[in-house]
């Protein structure tokens, strides 16, 4: 019933072998990152994980920049709030972080006028998920927590689902910009070519009557619409 010595054990021992354990990427993601980063998207780790597992992590998924600076929490928490604005838009990975580094994080980027999105599937990024302007949670592994806190939940807990809605949310707006662009335009110009011609005229008529009115309208809403949904 007496306890053993690790020492006494350890003796006269030969190496066998070494075991590694990795976590490996998911399929697409390195290609998505990049994606993001050619669309000026910024990419940023901000993990639990250790400072030099995080680095190697960010390094495969292409986030890690020649010029990135690589933080732990606790350091980055202890800095003036000057220091943090001048460090982050080269801080490309923050490790060993607690929700209020993520916060911070965020809060920080919204004050510098970014549009800021996060993605996570615990309840410790629930504070950034919620203050970010739009949050991405896991519909697989993500908690409820994290669901209630974003605005979007991946069902297939994929990266490459968020470069899909960058793609398709840049494209819906460009759309209704166009649109409102040519609206206005056709409008301004219908309505002031009514007034001037109806007070310069002496019989105070204008010379598109009302019925002419709603032909270009229909027919310019009719070709606008057309010209929308058929741009790619």
């Amino acid at each position: 019933g007496s306890d053993v010595e690790f020492n006494d054990l350890f003796q006269e021992m030969s190496f066998i072998a070494m075991v590694g354990i990795q976590d490996p990427l998911r399929e697409g993601v390195y290609e998505s990152v990049k994606l993001c980063q050619k669309a000026g998207v910024v990419v940023r780790m901000v993990t639990g994980d250790n400072k030099l597992t995080a680095q190697a992590i960010a390094k495969e998924c292409g986030i890690l920049q020649p010029n990135s600076i690589v933080m732990e929490g606790p350091d980055f928490r202890n800095l003036s709030k000057r220091e943090q604005e001048k460090i982050i838009p080269q801080l490309h990975v923050l490790a060993r972080s607690s929700p209020e580094d993520k916060r911070i994080l965020v809060k920080r980027l919204k004050d510098k006028g970014e549009t800021v999105a996060v993605t996570g599937d615990g309840t410790n990024d629930a504070p950034a998920l919620k203050m970010a302007d739009v949050g991405f949670s896991m519909g697989i592994a993500g908690t409820e927590v994290a669901k209630e806190a974003s605005a979007i939940i991946l069902m297939d807990d994929n990266f490459a689902s968020i470069v899909k809605a960058l793609k398709w949310g840049r494209a819906v707006n460009d759309a209704v910009k166009r649109f409102l662009q040519f609206q206005l335009t056709v409008n301004i110009t219908a309505v002031v070519l009514t007034f001037v011609t109806a007070v310069s005229s002496e019989s105070e008529k204008s010379v598109l009557t009302a019925v002419q009115l709603l032909w270009v309208n229909l027919i310019m809403d009719t070709l606008a619409a057309l010209a929308l949904a058929t741009d790619p």
